[in-house]
């Protein structure tokens, strides 16, 4: 008998075998581009393929706004949108596509914005007073929000492949393919503190303060950093040649990381001392035609359950994960 079960212990080692989510919940069979959670994970706002852009309350399992991005008045505007962002406070949502931006207000369910960009965009994130911050193929970042004055920071010598900001719009936090990561005053454009990694960075991400900022390059250097002193806290405690995250997020009051990959990785971190704590699989729906699975957006609810969102188009509750 013991022999039995430690086969199955070999086995399950051999295989990568891991627990399972607690609840999986669809909110589209179509392909999606991007999905973003809300600070809690009650809200999911999905781009899709054919459906425009979904906003999802997911504790009521209702699907609340169907969008549809772009300036109806532009035809050569790409309305496909690849990336997407909610601010902390869950009133504001941006869509971005490659060449425009949208601003949503949540309360009302419409837009509040719309701009076209000068440069082909990359990533998007907003805070809770809906200043955006923009990425662009450029090396520059555009901050704007309605009604206020468009600011762009120079600082990076190649395309902008990641942007943060902080909760109250004050901080913002860049990372480019030429390794820099730059943090910004983002009322201003004035840069706070700069840090060069090895390669062309894959994930930035600020805490909702804007006191701590996790950057990482795609050769799975990955580190947290002390933003008033630009000191470093921790590494994260890879052994990979390469690993790339596609999504992140401070969780528990800042002592624990939570990361997402394009492989259909979990994994919780101690931000303190880098050490990964636990691992979990994203599963693949049945029609699947891919192996891998994207986790898009990762969030921790009052409860502290976590809960993913993936390109698979599946919202998975993990539960607390320790």
């Amino acid at each position: 008998m013991i022999k039995i079960i430690r086969l199955i212990l070999c086995i399950c080692l051999l295989a990568g075998c891991h627990p399972s989510a607690n609840s999986v919940f669809s909110v589209t069979d179509d392909a999606s581009y991007s999905a973003s959670l809300s600070e809690n994970g009650q809200y999911a706002l999905v781009s899709t393929a054919n459906n425009g852009v979904l906003w999802w309350d997911l504790k009521a399992s209702q699907l609340k706004y169907h969008w549809q991005h772009g300036n109806k008045a532009s035809k050569n505007d790409d309305n496909s949108v690849f990336d997407t962002a909610i601010s902390a406070n869950a009133h504001y949502a941006a869509t971005l596509s490659n060449s425009s931006l949208v601003i949503w207000n949540i309360q009302s369910g419409k837009s509040i914005g719309w701009w076209s960009l000068p440069a082909s965009a990359q990533s998007v994130a907003i805070a809770n007073n809906a200043q955006t911050l923009v990425g662009l193929i450029d090396g520059s970042v555009m901050s704007l929000a309605p009604e206020k004055n468009l600011i762009k920071f120079l600082g990076h010598n190649e395309r902008v492949s990641s942007v943060s900001i902080s909760a109250d719009g004050q901080r913002a936090l860049t990372g480019s393919n030429d390794g820099s990561v730059i943090l910004w005053q983002a009322q201003t454009g004035q840069p706070i503190q700069q840090w060069q990694l090895e390669s062309r960075l894959s994930k930035v991400q600020l805490n909702q303060r804007g006191s701590l900022s996790f950057v990482s390059d795609i050769k799975g250097h990955a580190y947290i950093y002390h933003n008033d002193t630009g000191a470093q806290q921790s590494q994260l405690a890879i052994n990979r040649r390469q690993m790339t995250f596609s999504s992140a997020r401070f969780i528990h009051q800042d002592k624990q990381l939570i990361t997402g990959s394009p492989s259909k990785e979990i994994i919780l971190w101690d931000t303190k001392t880098g050490k990964k704590q636990t691992t979990r699989q994203i599963q693949l729906t049945k029609n699947s035609q891919n192996r891998g699975a994207v986790v898009y957006s990762i969030a921790s609810d009052e409860n502290q359950n976590i809960i993913s969102i993936s390109n698979q188009g599946l919202v998975e509750t993990w539960g607390n994960l320790k």
